[in-house]
C-alpha cells in the first residue's frame, strides 16, 4: 500500500491537495442539516417555533446542503479529470517501456490487457486514492462527534457499529487479496495462450484456465457478499440500539426527541460512510495488487 501512495503522491501531489481541501469541506458540512433537523423537531414538539424561524431553519438547512453537493460536485471533476490523465499517462509509459523493449517478457496479449484493463483501473484510482476516504472518514467523525456531543449515550452505540464492521472487513479482505492475485495471474497465462498456436492440447489448457477464472470469482463473491452481510447485521443491531435506547432516554426525561431524531437520522448518514469506506478498502487492495503486478512486466509507469 505504502509503494502505490508513494507514487500517487509523487505523480499528482499538488491536484491532491485540492482534493484535500475539497474533502474537508464535504465532512465539515455533514454535521450541519443534523443541528437544523434537531432544532425543528424540538421547536415544533414545544410549540416555540413560529413560521418565520421555520422559515429560517428550512432554509439555512437547505444552504448547507447545497453548499455541500456543490462542493461534492467539484470533487467529482477534478478527481475524475485527475483519474483519466493517470489513465493516459500510464498508457503511455506502459506502451513505450514495451515497444523499446525495457521489457521483452511482456507478449503483445499481456501488453494489451495491462494497457486496456489494468491500466484504466488503476488510474482512475490515483483520482479518488485520498479524497475519497477523507470525505467519508471525515463525515464519519463529524456526524458521530455531533451525536455523541448531543447524547453521549447514543454516540457511544454509534462508535460501536463501526468497530465490528472494521474486523469483518479486514478478515475478508484478505482473502480477497489473494484471489485477485491469482485471477490476473491466470488471465494473463490465458492472454499468452490465445496469441500461441491453437492446438488441441491448447485449447483444452485455456478451457481449464476459463473454469479456473471462473472458479476463483466465484469464491471473491462468496468473500464480498458474507462481508456486507456482516456489516449489515451491524448496521440494524446498531439502529434498534438507537431507537431503544433513545426512547426509554426520552421516556425517562433524560432526553429530548429531536436529539433521538438527529441520532437515528446521524446513525444512518454514518451508515452511508461506512459502507464507502470499506468498499474503498476493498478496491484500495485490490489496486495495490494490479500496481505490483503491471510494475512486473512493464516497470513503473509512474516513473517512466
Amino acid at each position: 500500500m505504502f509503494r502505490l501512495y508513494r507514487a500517487i503522491l509523487k505523480a499528482t501531489g499538488r491536484t491532491q491537495i485540492i482534493l484535500i481541501l475539497l474533502a474537508l469541506g464535504i465532512s465539515a458540512l455533514a454535521p450541519v442539516p443534523l443541528k437544523f433537523h434537531k432544532d425543528i423537531v424540538n421547536g415544533l414538539t414545544d410549540a416555540k417555533l413560529a413560521v418565520p424561524d421555520m422559515i429560517r431553519l428550512a432554509a439555512l438547512m437547505g444552504a448547507a446542503i447545497m453548499a455541500s453537493l456543490v462542493l461534492t460536485w467539484i470533487l467529482g471533476l477534478v478527481s475524475n479529470r485527475l483519474g483519466e490523465d493517470m489513465v493516459r499517462r500510464m498508457r503511455r509509459a506502459s506502451y513505450h517501456a514495451a515497444r523499446d523493449g525495457k521489457h521483452l517478457k511482456m507478449d503483445s496479449g499481456t501488453l494489451s490487457t495491462a494497457i486496456t484493463t489494468e491500466v484504466e483501473d488503476l488510474g482512475h484510482f490515483f483520482g479518488n486514492a485520498i479524497s475519497t476516504p477523507l470525505v467519508q472518514l471525515g463525515t464519519l467523525v463529524s456526524v458521530i462527534g455531533f451525536v455523541t456531543a448531543t447524547q453521549p449515550e447514543l454516540g457511544l452505540i454509534a462508535m460501536a457499529v463501526v468497530l465490528p464492521q472494521i474486523a469483518v472487513v479486514l478478515f475478508s479482505q484478505i482473502r480477497v487479496n489473494e484471489l485477485i492475485g491469482q485471477r490476473l495471474t491466470r488471465l494473463r497465462a490465458v492472454t499468452t495462450s490465445m496469441a500461441h498456436e491453437h492446438t488441441h492440447e491448447n485449447q483444452q489448457s485455456i478451457h481449464a484456465d476459463f473454469d479456473s477464472i471462473f472458479r476463483t470469482r466465484m469464491r471473491m463473491y462468496v468473500w464480498k457478499y458474507s462481508a456486507r452481510f456482516g456489516v449489515g447485521t451491524v448496521n440494524t443491531a446498531g439502529l434498534i440500539a438507537v431507537v431503544l435506547f433513545g426512547g426509554i432516554l426520552v421516556i425517562n426525561g433524560k432526553s429530548d426527541l429531536g436529539s433521538v431524531v438527529a441520532s437515528s437520522i446521524g446513525l444512518a448518514r454514518v451508515q452511508g460512510p461506512i459502507g464507502s469506506l470499506i468498499a474503498f478498502y476493498q478496491n484500495a487492495s485490490s489496486k495495490v495488487v494490479n500496481y505490483d503486478m503491471l510494475v512486473d512486466v512493464a516497470g513503473d509507469p509512474v516513473e517512466a
